[in-house]
């Protein structure tokens, strides 16, 4: 399976992790900031609803790390079970997967603390400790939307695929601040870098995975992707 993949990918890759950590640093140099995106925290929990809740906290444990873990596996082994296409399968859990292991990347090197649940009104899922920049859910649910896009190209249903992903994403995103255990710019940093992931692990893919592909046995194999990735 080749992955679409942009040109410059390791220069775009880079500078899109730059952007990632040049944004979380800013956040604890800018005076008044933080206290700024925490109203915009405690203005989603004056007015949490039943139903927003309910949708919220479903999220909240779809997209968290053993939910979306289970998703990925069953995704992975129907893609398998139903083409016979190792590669395939492997491109999708891995690209998936990306969106959680760049949020913990940055997570370690910016240590954000979260917003104190105790400020807020409704505080729905108290959560503390120095890993709120980036958000995990989101950065996971934007790798998805890629990965199931990429499953999709080439089908008639690859633009309803995308856009269907773009909404999951800006849902997901949302729900985190509506949780409160997110501000802002957290989650516009999810969005950065899990593209920086995606990008990054679609170039590394296309230079590496066919040389593995060769040594694996043809029964692994469904059929071949047009040859050469797509350039931006």
């Amino acid at each position: 399976m080749v992955l679409p993949q942009p040109r410059h990918w390791l220069l775009l890759g880079a500078l899109l992790c730059a952007a990632v950590v040049v944004l979380g640093l800013s956040v604890g140099l800018l005076p008044g900031e933080t206290a700024a995106e925490l109203g915009v925290d405690q203005g989603l929990s004056l007015h949490h609803t039943a139903a927003l809740t309910a949708v919220a906290m479903t999220i909240n444990l779809l997209f968290g790390p053993v939910a979306g873990m289970v998703m990925i596996i069953l995704i992975a082994l129907g893609i398998w079970l139903a083409r016979r296409d190792l590669a395939r399968a492997a491109a999708f859990a891995l690209l998936a997967c990306s969106g959680w292991v760049a949020s913990e990347v940055f997570k370690l090197i910016l240590a954000r603390q979260r917003p104190d649940p105790a400020l807020l009104f409704d505080p729905l899922s108290p959560e503390t400790g120095s890993n709120s920049f980036p958000s995990g859910h989101t950065c996971f649910a934007v790798a998805l939307a890629y990965a199931l896009y990429f499953l999709a190209r080439g089908t008639p249903w690859a633009k309803a695929v995308a856009a269907a992903g773009a909404v999951m994403a800006v849902i997901v995103a949302w729900s985190r601040l509506y949780v409160g255990v997110h501000y802002p710019t957290d989650v516009a940093a999810s969005f950065l870098a899990a593209s920086a992931a995606v990008v990054l692990l679609a170039g590394l893919w296309n230079r590496f995975a066919p040389r593995l592909a060769r040594r694996l046995p043809a029964s692994f194999h469904h059929q071949a992707d047009p040859p050469g990735p797509d350039h931006a």
